[in-house]
């Protein structure tokens, strides 16, 4: 088996113009990889020698650096004179690339929660000085065999604005058709070329066509300068016009109107998802939607994204009926719950004890306290009810950083409890 560095070479996962992608093998850390080698006499390249040495340079400064669960990480990088590599997470699966025609075109609502979860990762990139510059459908994998469904990861960094416009902008680098007007000008850029570029990828995925078509790069950079794309719903019916107008803004060419913010775009794509698609019962929350849901909570304040997507990896999601009880009084139970829709009423022997509402915590201390492993009271809705449920074996695996974030939220929700105890006792 082929070797690099400490890494065995499995097999070919690609080939492009300036490197060959493989399978690997970290011996140390135990995992596959992807491998990204540039072809040796790309380096020697006498004119673009020294620009593909920079993009993997540029790639390499992100190593340890984006760790998002909606971002391909860097793990390990060489870039040496006659040889550059680097070792990246491994996603199996494809690009959206494989749905951006006619015939493969996914739900819209699918489509709205992957661009929901780039905005989260591209804001993430952002805020420690990443800008992307090179956002399309073949730089954004999904996790496993079907598009439909599951995870999406970003990746290729390499043409990333690190820190500093002046450190690494290299003019001719990406991809016309999804290029902002003030990238194909090659006027100083920041974030909200990527969320131009995303305005793009998401009218694609919707209709399979871009919204800038010619025979050539100058035409196409003719129209993303001087016109305006024909609006999605024209091209598909099912889009709605709420999406129409969040294209338009993502793609305005005007910076001061464009989204100014990632925080901007994602809540209009979370407004929007929710007056389409929230009425469908029979359909399960998505992950942008419950995202949102936990995001609103005053709980999960605290949390950062990294953090929250961890959350809803582990928790589950369930409607309950009017009269269903949740929690019995005497009951060992190692779960805790949120309710994020609907009322539940809480009683002992028969009497009331509270009301909970959306956001209240409760059953925790069945889980972290080690004297108390049994319910105290009653838990039942009183309405239809939406139920996010913790296991206490998942908060133990949780990472430490997401533990400490519960523990001290835990820590918010029984002080409000103390103080409002004091108060009724108070008044008696």
């Amino acid at each position: 088996m082929k070797k690099i560095g400490k890494y065995d070479l499995v097999r070919v996962l690609g080939s492009g113009a300036t490197s060959t992608v493989y399978l690997g093998h970290d011996p140390f850390a135990q995992r596959e990889v992807a491998i990204k080698i540039a072809f040796p006499e790309i380096l020697k390249h006498p004119e673009r020698g020294k620009l593909y040495t920079h993009l993997f340079m540029n790639e390499a400064s992100l190593v340890g650096k984006l760790a998002h669960p909606h971002i391909v990480q860097i793990f390990d990088a060489v870039v040496a004179e006659d040889l550059c590599y680097i070792v990246m997470e491994y996603v199996q699966g494809g690009t959206l690339e494989e749905c951006c025609s006619e015939k493969k075109l996914l739900p819209v609502e699918r489509v709205v929660e992957i661009i929901f979860k780039c905005t989260r990762a591209l804001d993430f990139a952002h805020r420690i000085g990443v800008t992307h510059r090179d956002i399309k459908p073949a730089n954004i994998l999904f996790v496993g065999n079907d598009p439909t469904s599951g995870d999406i990861k970003i990746s290729d960094f390499g043409a990333a604005i690190v820190d500093h416009p002046d450190r690494t902008l290299v003019s001719g680098i990406g991809s016309p058709a999804y290029m902002s007007p003030e990238q194909v000008r090659e006027m100083p850029l920041d974030h909200r070329t990527d969320i131009y570029s995303l305005g793009v990828v998401m009218y694609q995925l919707l209709t399979g066509q871009l919204p800038f078509q010619a025979s050539n790069n100058y035409n196409i950079v003719y129209q993303i300068i001087n016109t305006e794309p024909t609006p999605p719903s024209r091209l598909r019916k099912r889009v709605p016009a709420a999406l129409d107008a969040i294209i338009a803004r993502a793609m305005d060419k005007d910076t001061a109107t464009r989204y100014s913010s990632w925080e901007e775009f994602a809540q209009d794509l979370a407004q929007a998802f929710r007056q389409e698609t929230i009425r469908a019962v029979k359909r399960g929350l998505s992950e942008s939607e419950k995202f949102d849901t936990l995001r609103r909570l005053p709980f999960f304040a605290d949390f950062s994204d990294v953090e929250l997507w961890e959350v809803l990896r582990f928790s589950a999601w369930s409607t309950v009926a009017p009269e269903h009880t949740i929690m019995r009084d005497g009951d060992s139970g190692d779960f805790f719950c949120f309710l994020v829709d609907g009322e539940l009423k809480v009683t002992k022997n028969g009497r009331m004890l509270n009301l909970l509402t959306v956001g209240d915590c409760f059953g925790e201390m069945a889980v972290i306290s080690k004297s108390m492993q049994t319910r105290g009271a009653d838990i039942a809705a009183l309405t239809e009810a939406k139920i996010v449920t913790v296991k206490g074996d998942a908060l133990r695996h949780a990472s430490e950083i997401c533990r400490m974030h519960f523990y001290q939220a835990f820590l918010e929700v029984m002080a409000n409890r103390l103080t409002l105890a004091n108060a009724r006792l108070a008044a008696l």
